[in-house]
Formats: structure tokens, C-alpha cells, sequence
């Protein structure tokens, strides 16, 4: 291995497909099962950089003849360079996470006061990078609090004039994707959310913090701008900003559920397959799903069982989905009447309208709220304001499926 990436655990990691866009060496990954390995491997010497993860970012420490002030103060290395068998090592989280910030608007925090949830590596890179921009008080924020850091009881107690929240807990990551470190709403003075968390896109702590207006992200861009960073060092050189912001559409692109939602009849099954053929998408047909799990068809269900029974069923299938990445997800026409559910399906997926106009819809008697004109007309009217709200981007529907195939491959860049 001449570039690459170490650490326990690497089956999620996304960087193998940061550095592909970034660089054209060879990019691997190396799990080591523990520190004995870890030294043997920097011993050895037989690479021209790596990239170091949890949990060996001290453990690399000792084998390094230099370490650069961001890591230094950090007390954490993630990137180690080979130069002429002398190991040198930095912190490009800090770019990574300072990067992050500068994106959402935020330089500087003079005044402001900061709680970092969690006390890992990145709770060690927030309090650097909160520092370095001028916050005027930082708390550290733990379940089991030791030396400086306080416990969530007193900071729900005594902190709620904070300004800024880092969330650097694996609280609400995938697949524990429902979870929050804590509620915002006892902190009404907040004005950025920072969630290191990259896997869902969006977690219910940035989820709440937009619903609230303020200014949130999760940790993606964070981990591509590390990456850049990291293959400056590796290569010696100064890569163009417009490179950053490339590689970051490209993964958020591919990592990105495209969601369709609208009426029964609307084309979200057909328009959806024919785009995941497309672009080489997964697809997946909500109502194809209940199917199985159910074990019998939709309108058997809303015989037998009811409508409710039919919806709890939805909401576990958009659960399940909703884990997915990169995927193409054909929903029921109402599977957006549960506010849950829409919830869900934004946390890794950009929901797409397909606004079909009312007299182009057919009622079918597999579709028990839509079966007959006066049924559809009225599950029309009640669920349009439905579906504008929850889209992130709407597409008119007209007698040919593939002009709007077309539309959202051009809008979405697929």
C-alpha cells in the first residue's frame, strides 16, 4: 500500500471514493486489529502517505519525528507522510471541520458560547477549531463527565445561552438514525448546529435546528474537505478550491436517495425504474415492499386490516428505505401524510414532486383511496398542499414520462 487509509473498522468509510476524485494514485484500505500492528506497519515504513482513523489516531503519535500545530493542539493525527523514511504527521480534520464552517458563513464565533457534545477525536478537534475562531466560552458535554468536561443535566441546567452546538457523538448515525443528542428547543439563543455525523446526510439534530431557521450541517462536506486537504499533503501541492466543492456535489449526488412522491397514477413507479436503469441507481417500489412484508396485496390489506394498519406497515418499509443511499425510491401516493415519514425519507433523499395534473390521473381498483373519479378528485385536493410542502423540488408530468425522466436528471445532475 503506497496511499491509503488504517484503522479498526472501514467497511463505511467513504474515503476510497474521496481521494478517487481528488488524486489518480491507488487509494486503500488497511484494517489493523491493534496497536501492535499499527507500530509494525509505520515501522515498516513501506508507504508514501496514509490517512489515519479511529482508534489510532494517538497511537500513531510516538512513531512520528514531527507533528504539525493543528495536531499538536488537537492532540490527535490523522494524515502521516513518508518523506525520505521520516514520518510526519497532521490534523486535516481541522481544515476538514473549519472548512465546514466557513461554508455555512461562520469565521468567526467572537462572543459566542459553544457546547461540544462528546469527548472523542472530534470533540478534541471542536474545541481547537471553536478556539481558533474566538468562541468565548466552550463546554465540553458528556454522559459520564471527567476532569473539565459537564454532564447534559447541567448544561440543560446552566447553558442554555449557548450559541453553538457541535454534536461529535455517534448519536443518531447510521443505522441508530432516530436518535438525538439533545433537544435545541431548550436552547433558544442557538444560532449554528454543527453534527460531525456524515451517515445520514441530514440527522434529527440538523433536521430540528432547520425546521427552527438556524443554520445547520452534517459532517460530509467536513470529511471531503479532510480528504482534499489530506492529498495536498500527500502530493505536495496546492489544489484548486473549485476541485473541493466538485468532489463534494459528486458524493452528495451519489449518496443522495432521489425520493419520488405524488398521486396514485402520477408515474413515480415508472419514472423511477426507468431512472434507476439510467443512472445505475438501486429501486426501490414502496408498495412493491409492503407487498412482501405484508404478504398479501394493498387492497387485501385495507380489507382485512384497515387503513391504519396499512399506513403502520408504510412507515416501517420508508424506515427501512430510508437507511438506503444512492437509490432511486418510488413512494405511495400516501405515504407523505405522516409527517414521520417525510421526516425520514429527508434524511438521506431529496423529495421529488411529480405533479401530474388532475385530469391525467386514473383511478385503478388496486388503489383502494383512488379507485373511483370522485375518490382521486378528493385525495387530489387533500393531498396537493401536502405534497408542495414536502418537496424539495417539483416536476410537471404531461402525456410524455420521459420528458420529465429528462428534467429531473438535468435539475438533479444525474
Amino acid at each position: 500500500m503506497k496511499y491509503g487509509l488504517i484503522g479498526k473498522r472501514l467497511g463505511h468509510s467513504f474515503s476510497k471514493e474521496v481521494h478517487a476524485l481528488l488524486a489518480d494514485y491507488e487509494y486503500d484500505l488497511l484494517e489493523l486489529p491493534g496497536e501492535e500492528e499499527v507500530g509494525a506497519f509505520l515501522q515498516k515504513g513501506d508507504f508514501c502517505a496514509i490517512n489515519v482513523t479511529i482508534p489510532y489516531k494517538q497511537t500513531v503519535i510516538p512513531y512520528l519525528a514531527e507533528i504539525s500545530e493543528e495536531a499538536r493542539a488537537i492532540g490527535a493525527v490523522n494524515t502521516v507522510v513518508n518523506k525520505g523514511g521520516k514520518l510526519y504527521g497532521y490534523n486535516t480534520d481541522f481544515y476538514g471541520m473549519t472548512a465546514a464552517l466557513a461554508r455555512m458563513g461562520f469565521r468567526d464565533f467572537s462572543g459566542k458560547h459553544a457546547l461540544i457534545l462528546g469527548t472523542g477525536g472530534t470533540s478534541l478537534t471542536s474545541r481547537a477549531v471553536l478556539r481558533a475562531l474566538g468562541a468565548a466560552s466552550v463546554h465540553t458535554v458528556s454522559r459520564t463527565p471527567k476532569g473539565d468536561a459537564i454532564s447534559y443535566e447541567e448544561a440543560l441546567a446552566h447553558h442554555t445561552d449557548a450559541d453553538v452546538i457541535f454534536n461529535t457523538t455517534p448519536v443518531g448515525m447510521f443505522p441508530n438514525t432516530e436518535g438525538s443528542p439533545i433537544s435545541i428547543d431548550a436552547f433558544p439563543r442557538l444560532s449554528c448546529v454543527f453534527d460531525a455525523v456524515y451517515n445520514p446526510l441530514s440527522t434529527v439534530l440538523v433536521s430540528e435546528a432547520k425546521t427552527r431557521g438556524i443554520p445547520a450541517s452534517c459532517g460530509l462536506f467536513m470529511l471531503v474537505a479532510q480528504g482534499f486537504r489530506a492529498v495536498e499533503l500527500f502530493l505536495d501541492t496546492t489544489l484548486s478550491p473549485s476541485l473541493l466543492e466538485e468532489a463534494y456535489g459528486r458524493i452528495l449526488r451519489d449518496k443522495q436517495n432521489v425520493v419520488l412522491i405524488g398521486m396514485p397514477s402520477s408515474g413515480k413507479s415508472t419514472i423511477g425504474r426507468a431512472l434507476a436503469e439510467k443512472t445505475g441507481r438501486p429501486f426501490i417500489d414502496l408498495d412493491e415492499e409492503i407487498v412482501k412484508m405484508a404478504g398479501r396485496d394493498i387492497p387485501t390489506i385495507f380489507r382485512e386490516a384497515g387503513e391504519k394498519a396499512f399506513r403502520d406497515i408504510e412507515s416501517e418499509a420508508v424506515s427501512i428505505a430510508s437507511q438506503k443511499t444512492g437509490a432511486v425510491i418510488a413512494t405511495g401516493g400516501g405515504a407523505v401524510l405522516r409527517e414521520e415519514n417525510v421526516k425520514r425519507l429527508k434524511r438521506n433523499g431529496i423529495l421529488c414532486f411529480l405533479d401530474r395534473p388532475l385530469e391525467a390521473l386514473t383511478p385503478t381498483s388496486d388503489r383502494p383511496t383512488a379507485s373511483d373519479r370522485a375518490a382521486i378528485e378528493a385525495r387530489y385536493r387533500e393531498r396537493l398542499p401536502i405534497y408542495r410542502a414536502a418537496a424539495d423540488k417539483t416536476f410537471p408530468v404531461g402525456d410524455d414520462f420521459g420528458d420529465t425522466l429528462s428534467l429531473i436528471r438535468k435539475e438533479l445532475l444525474l
